[in-house]
C-alpha cells in the first residue's frame, strides 16, 4: 500500500509538472511572458527537465523575467543533467563562451554535453562540434568531419558548406574536388552564400 501511494504521488507530481509546463508554453505563445515564466518555474522547481530548459530560455532571453545568463546556465545544467539534449547544447555553449577559472575542467564538461546532444540528434550541437574540432589548437579533422556530416544530413546548409571545404582542402578526408562541388551545390541550393561564392571560384 505504501509503495502504491508513493507511485501515485510520483505520477501526480509529474502530471502537475507537465500541466504547468504546457500552460507555460500556451501563455508564452499568447505573449503572457510573466505567467509563462511563473508556470515554467513552478514545474522546474519540481524537477521537470523540460520546464527547467524553458526557465533557462526565459532567463537567457529576458522573457517574463530579467535577463540573467548565470541563472539560465543554472537551469540548463539541471535539465542537461536529466539528459535534455537542447539543454546540454545550450549549457555547453555557456561553458565555452564564458571564460572560467578552471578552464580545462569546464571545457571537458562542455565537450561531453555537446557530444551527448549531438548523438541525440541536435543539429546545432553537431554543427558546433564539427567546427569546434576543425578549428581547435590541435584540430581533430576526422572527428570534426563526422559531426559536420551529421549536421549536413539534418539539413544544416552551413555544415554542408564546411563539408565541401573539407573535401576541397583534404581535411579529415582525401581531397576530392568533384565531391567538394557536390556539397557546395547542395549548400548553395539551400541558400548558403559562402557556398555560392566557392562555386564561382
Amino acid at each position: 500500500l505504501e509503495e502504491a501511494a508513493f507511485q501515485l504521488q510520483q505520477i501526480f507530481r509529474i502530471d502537475i509538472s507537465i500541466a504547468l509546463n504546457i500552460l507555460g508554453i500556451e501563455s508564452m505563445r499568447a505573449g503572457h511572458y510573466r505567467i509563462a515564466y511563473t508556470c515554467f518555474k513552478l514545474a522546474a522547481d519540481r524537477g521537470y527537465s523540460k520546464a527547467q530548459f524553458n526557465v533557462g530560455l526565459c532567463y537567457e532571453h529576458g522573457r517574463g523575467t530579467e535577463k540573467d545568463l548565470e541563472k539560465a546556465a543554472f537551469y540548463y545544467y539541471h535539465a542537461a543533467s536529466s539528459c535534455h539534449p537542447m539543454a546540454q547544447y545550450r549549457y555547453a555553449r555557456y561553458l565555452l563562451h564564458h571564460r572560467p577559472e578552471n578552464e580545462w575542467e569546464r571545457h571537458q564538461k562542455a565537450v561531453t554535453f555537446l557530444e551527448q546532444a549531438a548523438m541525440a540528434g541536435v543539429t546545432e550541437a553537431q554543427a558546433y562540434l564539427g567546427v569546434f574540432y576543425m578549428r581547435g589548437l590541435q584540430p581533430k579533422e576526422k572527428r570534426g568531419l563526422k559531426y559536420l556530416l551529421l549536421a549536413a544530413k539534418n539539413g544544416d546548409a552551413q555544415s554542408r558548406y564546411h563539408v565541401g571545404v573539407c573535401y576541397e582542402k583534404g581535411l579529415g578526408v582525401q581531397q576530392n574536388l568533384a565531391e567538394a562541388m557536390r556539397h557546395y551545390r547542395q549548400s548553395a541550393a539551400a541558400g548558403n552564400r559562402n557556398a555560392r561564392e566557392r562555386l564561382r571560384v
